[in-house]
Parts: C-alpha cells; sequence; structure tokens
C-alpha cells in the first residue's frame, strides 16, 4: 500500500468518524464544539497533501470553504443556523472539495428537512415515561428546542464522501 492510500484511508476514517461524531454531539449537546471542526480542519492540512491532492486543488477546496463560511456566517447572523453548524459545513465542504459544494448544501437542505418534519412530528407526541429522565431526549421533545441540524450536516456528508476524490484512491 503507497503512502497516499495510507494517508487516503486514514483521512476517510477520520473524516468519517469526526461528523459522525459531531452529528451524535449536536443530537446530544445542541453543540458542534470548535474542537472536533479544529481536529476536522488538522487533519486535512495534515493528510491531504499527503494522499496527493495538489496545491491548485486544495486551494480551490480551501477558497469554496471560505465562501461558504461567509455565507454561513450570514445564516448564523440571521438566527438560521448555530456557529458550529456554520463552522462544521465550512470544513466539510473543504474535505470534499470545491466541485462538490453544490450537491452537499442541497443534501444538507433535503435531509434537514426531514430532520425537521421528523422533529415536529417527535415533539407533537407525549414523551414516554422513561425518556423524561433523558435530560438530551427530553431537550429535543421541546418545542423551545432547537433543531440539532448537524445530524443533517453529517448526514449529507457522508452520503456525498463515497463520490470524492479521497474515495477514488482507494478503489
Amino acid at each position: 500500500m503507497t503512502i497516499s492510500a495510507v494517508a487516503a484511508l486514514t483521512a476517510s476514517i477520520c473524516f468519517a468518524a469526526g461528523t459522525i461524531w459531531a452529528g451524535l454531539m449536536d443530537l446530544a449537546t445542541m453543540k458542534i464544539r470548535n474542537e472536533l471542526v479544529l481536529f476536522l480542519l488538522a487533519i486535512y492540512a495534515a493528510l491531504a497533501p499527503l494522499a496527493g491532492f495538489g496545491a491548485v486543488q486544495i486551494g480551490w477546496s480551501a477558497a469554496v470553504a471560505l465562501a461558504v463560511l461567509a455565507g454561513m456566517f450570514v445564516f448564523f447572523g440571521l438566527g438560521w443556523i448555530g456557529g458550529g453548524d456554520a463552522k462544521l459545513i465550512a470544513v466539510v465542504v473543504l474535505w470534499l472539495g470545491a466541485e462538490q459544494a453544490l450537491p452537499y448544501v442541497l443534501y444538507i437542505a433535503i435531509f434537514g428537512g426531514v430532520l425537521s418534519l421528523l422533529l415536529l412530528k417527535f415533539r407533537s407526541l407525549p414523551l414516554p415515561a422513561f425518556c423524561t429522565r433523558i435530560p438530551w431526549i427530553v431537550q429535543l421533545h421541546s418545542r423551545e428546542s432547537g433543531i440539532p441540524y448537524g445530524i443533517a450536516i453529517a448526514a449529507a456528508a457522508l452520503f456525498i464522501f463515497p463520490s470524492t476524490p479521497w474515495m477514488t484512491m482507494l478503489s
């Protein structure tokens, strides 16, 4: 196995684990920690060159990720998404690449819409007694609580990831 294949495999595992962790943490705490976003950024910075990504490809991905970050902070300013969501979306765009940014954002919207509908239904039903002792379920059930959009962000990322150069390097 070549160094580039090992780097791509390691990066792919880290990306999948990081995005899953972000979705689960958002579900449980309604927060996406900066440390997780920085972890994904650091792993990308360390492994993308080793996996064979060129400076132009990394540069385009970074430019598009910065543009997405700026757009997401507009949404954050309007109160539509959380700051952790904005940062996670941008770092995932970096990973997925410039050519996957638009499909990724569209899949976030689709998965987020489904998540929102499911949560509305969940919140319209009475909470079973055994769940009232589990704080994160109580918070999730509350109509005043937000939507843990990190779940949709992670789902869309994992849905798109197989069509990225990271995975084509492994085949």
